[in-house]
């Protein structure tokens, strides 16, 4: 599904017409919060959320909270709910057996550096991982699902698109009212550059709250082996727009793009036409790791992909702020 436009415009008639929905939705997500008993699991559960509708970041920055847990010695778990797998879980992702389509794109990818589970239903999924060795869970979005009690959450905000117009579903991209989803949460992450005003929206309704700054950055030797040449760029995640500035800042000559909804399942005819195109062009065929684990395994070799990490202006923020977690 692809974000209205209006979403992250200025708020105008089409948001105003839908504020009736909006104000409904945002009585549902408040009644939901209220309503729920969070269980406890018996061991950490850090959760990685955002407040809009689709992609901010979340992977990139589940992935370097990962990286400082087992960096301490604790052997932590992913939790995802599987979005756009087939199975409901719960269950450990299992490379070798599983596809996109069984798991979704997200887990298959982070199943590369930690042991990662999928569930539907969050809280029997963070049981498993606990039954099956976790330590500690990373939990890749659900900020908004009360059933699992957390220890902490960390806000992904993507510097480039903030909070859009500031209005809730249908009206805008919020998931919840701002105010509401910032009281529960111990920190905020911006990732990228702040275009939008999101430090300042932050500070205004949550003046306690920590903000992180940090950035994507890409793999210096892949892009060191595509300089010079060019490139047919395709993207079906939250924002494809971001992954062509990233090309673009690194140098590539772009020679075509090609945006995908978010979470795109590439069809075998669709990927033989996206090669045929980049070779009419003499272009290298490039996407995100995310994207390329949802290639028919067929032509995942002709593709390339352009890993990313995501480092914070200050390189200790994120170990002061999971420093309460043991």
């Amino acid at each position: 599904m692809k974000a209205p436009g209006f979403w992250y415009r200025p708020a105008g008639p089409l948001a105003a017409l839908l504020s009736p929905l909006a104000c409904l939705y945002a009585l549902g997500a408040r009644r939901r919060q209220t309503k729920a008993t969070p269980q406890d699991v018996g061991i950490p559960v850090i959760c990685i959320g955002n407040l809009v509708a689709g992609g901010a970041g979340k992977t990139p920055l589940s992935q370097a909270v990962m990286r400082h847990l087992r960096a301490r010695g604790l052997q932590a778990h992913y939790l995802s709910r599987g979005y756009g797998g087939r199975l409901k879980g719960p269950l450990r992702v299992d490379p070798a057996r599983h596809g996109a389509a069984d798991v979704g794109d997200e887990p298959l990818l982070l199943s590369r550096t930690a042991p990662a589970w999928i569930s539907a239903d969050r809280l029997a999924g963070a049981r498993a991982a606990r039954d099956g060795g976790a330590e500690a869970v990373v939990m890749d979005d659900g900020f908004q699902n009360p059933a699992l009690a957390k220890d902490l959450s960390l806000l992904v905000v993507d510097g480039g698109a903030g909070f859009g117009n500031g209005h809730v579903i249908p009206a805008g991209p919020l998931r919840e009212v701002l105010g509401d989803g910032l009281a529960r949460a111990d920190a905020v992450v911006i990732v990228g550059a702040d275009r939008t005003g999101a430090r300042a929206s932050v500070a205004a309704l949550a003046p306690a709250l920590p903000i992180l700054t940090a950035r994507l950055v890409p793999d210096a030797a892949v892009a060191a082996g595509l300089a010079g040449r060019p490139v047919l760029a395709f993207a079906g995640i939250g924002r494809p727009g971001k992954f062509f500035d990233t090309c673009r800042e690194l140098g590539l000559a772009m020679a075509e793009v090609v945006p995908f909804p978010d979470h795109h399942p590439y069809a075998e005819a669709e990927v033989t036409r996206l090669l045929a195109r980049a070779a009419a062009l003499g272009a290298v065929p490039l996407t995100t790791e995310k994207d390329w684990v949802r290639l028919p395994a067929a032509h995942q070799t002709a593709i390339k992909a352009l890993p990313v990490v995501l480092a914070f202006d200050d390189p200790g923020a994120l170990e002061r702020v999971l420093g309460t977690v043991s």
